[in-house]
């Protein structure tokens, strides 16, 4: 998947369905990587999916390289 590409809206569907989506957001807010990634597994999202979301949450805020 191009990041171009990369749809949020459907992650957080995903997380939802498994009641994660304030658990994600909170481990989104506090920079948990590992935890951000072990929802969106639980949540059945794909791998390169994941790898979008997570760097991301590593860009600085505002940025959307």
């Amino acid at each position: 998947m191009e990041d171009e590409a990369f749809e949020g809206t459907l992650v957080l569907e995903k997380l939802a369905e498994i009641g994660k989506f304030e658990d994600f957001f909170d481990a989104v807010d506090s920079d948990d990587f590992a935890k951000a990634k072990a929802l969106m597994k639980l949540a059945k999202v794909d791998s390169e999916t994941i790898s979008i979301v997570l760097m991301k949450m590593a860009s600085p805020a505002g940025e959307d390289d």
